[in-house]
């Protein structure tokens, strides 16, 4: 667990039994749902957090959640970040950083030697891409079973 006592957020593994947490993800595929079409959407449901291999972590704050982050593994040492978010009520107060800085530390620490995403290309993802090239990601080519999609950029951060 790590904690940011100037923001208040605690970023604690995630209990899939927990319902704010499957309204969060609710959230966060609505959210999703207007950007691309179904199959170049690639975010997780509930379900897929179960299978082996995904961890999520969510930002807790003041007893609401926050946000999200996940890492699901590819391949050896070749990690995905997945459903990395912020609520709206908290967009711009760094809860996004703290998230991403989570999610790096948590992949160095299971010994992965990159770190890649998809993400959209719509205005509602430039923050999101801001940030992720901010940390050091740089394009790349479709990972694992992606494809070229017009509505997806591919990014990868050697660690």
């Amino acid at each position: 667990m790590s904690t940011s006592p100037a923001e208040g957020v605690r970023i604690v593994p995630a209990d899939l039994s927990d319902p704010r947490v499957g309204a969060l993800l609710d959230e966060h595929l609505a959210e999703m749902e207007p950007t691309a079409p179904p199959g170049s959407r690639h975010a997780l449901t509930l379900d897929r957090f179960r299978e082996p291999g995904v961890r999520l972590w969510v930002a807790e704050l003041e007893g609401a959640l926050v946000g999200s982050v996940a890492l699901k593994e590819l391949e050896a040492g070749h990690l995905e970040l997945k459903t990395m978010r912020t609520s709206a009520a908290v967009r711009g107060r760094g809860v996004g950083r703290l998230l991403l800085d989570h999610a790096l530390a948590e992949a160095r620490a299971a010994g992965a030697t990159r770190l890649s995403l998809e993400t959209g290309v719509v205005p509602l993802f430039d923050a999101a891409r801001a940030l992720y090239l901010g940390a050091g990601f740089t394009e790349t080519a479709p990972f694992g079973a992606y494809r070229p999609d017009r509505h997806s950029i591919f990014l990868t951060l050697e660690l």
